[in-house]
């Protein structure tokens, strides 16, 4: 099958793709959420639609979500590098630990039932949604960090449960870090340093060690689809500059809370297809 053939009798599909990338990078510069807590459930919907079953929709969007992490973390680390709001000093702390959280969940990924991952996403986008609805503006609870153990549990945490939903750090760090007292720019700015801690050694494992699924998405290795990562990617790096100067003349208060609304439905949408 040539290029010309393969993209006229996969049109439809990767149409999607390229919204998926276009919306990601759009909402990821207008309100500043990582990608992939827009990516994996846009993913997971569409897979199902061309015929993917749920449990190797969720298992091939996680892998997926991940790689896509990879090239617009690193742009993001430069980015916030520049303006000294990446905190390396709690990355040397943490690096170690995040990376051994990593390579469990997403050495788990590669074993499990996508039902499971599934359940974890919703329940995490659905905590997230409250958080971003009812935390908004609130002061901290603890005023610093705990000692080295309970940052070493931090740490592990987040990257277990990170990489077994494909989302980068920011999603989990942020407000586990602010809830601590921690400066609010410095913790986007290290949260996405931890996404490509979380993202590099996440994506190569499930891609090397994955099984792919008989009814996975076309052009999937291991548990990756590449031409959904071919498509995503550069759009997603590209409208984010979009998203970016929307969110200079728009009331970006106002338009995270209607995202937490989004992703509370989203979240418990995905529960309710598990449970209803």
């Amino acid at each position: 099958m040539d290029i010309i053939e393969f993209i006229t009798s996969n049109l439809s599909t990767l149409l999607a793709l390229v919204a998926t990338g276009i919306f990601a990078g759009v909402l990821a510069g207008l309100l500043g959420v990582g990608g992939g807590i827009v990516i994996v459930p846009v993913l997971f919907f569409l897979f199902q639609s061309f015929g993917v079953s749920p449990e190797s929709a969720m298992i091939v969007a996680t892998a997926t979500s991940l790689a896509t992490i990879v090239p617009t973390s690193v742009s993001s680390i430069r980015s916030h590098h520049q303006k000294g709001n990446v905190d390396f000093e709690l990355l040397k702390r943490w690096a170690v630990f995040i990376l051994l959280g990593v390579l469990a969940g997403s050495w788990l990924v590669t074993r499990v039932d996508g039902t499971l991952l599934t359940m974890l996403f919703g329940v995490i986008a659905t905590l997230s949604a409250l958080n971003m609805l009812l935390r908004t503006g609130k002061s901290a609870v603890f005023q610093q960090l705990p000692g080295q153990a309970g940052q070493t549990v931090m740490g592990s945490s987040i990257g277990f449960f990170s990489s077994m939903i494909g989302i980068g750090g920011g999603t989990l760090s942020v407000p586990l870090l602010t809830l601590f007292n921690y400066p609010a720019h410095k913790a986007v700015g290290t949260a996405a340093a931890i996404g490509l801690i979380i993202s590099l050694p996440g994506a190569l494992t499930m891609l090397v060690m994955g099984s792919t699924p008989s009814d996975a998405p076309v052009g999937t290795f291991g548990l990756v689809n590449l031409i959904g990562f071919i498509c995503i990617v550069p759009l997603t790096v590209l409208f984010a500059p979009v998203g970016a100067s929307l969110a200079s003349k728009l009331d970006g208060a106002k338009l995270k809370k209607v995202f937490a609304v989004v992703l509370l439905v989203t979240g418990l949408r995905m529960l309710g297809q598990l449970f209803l």
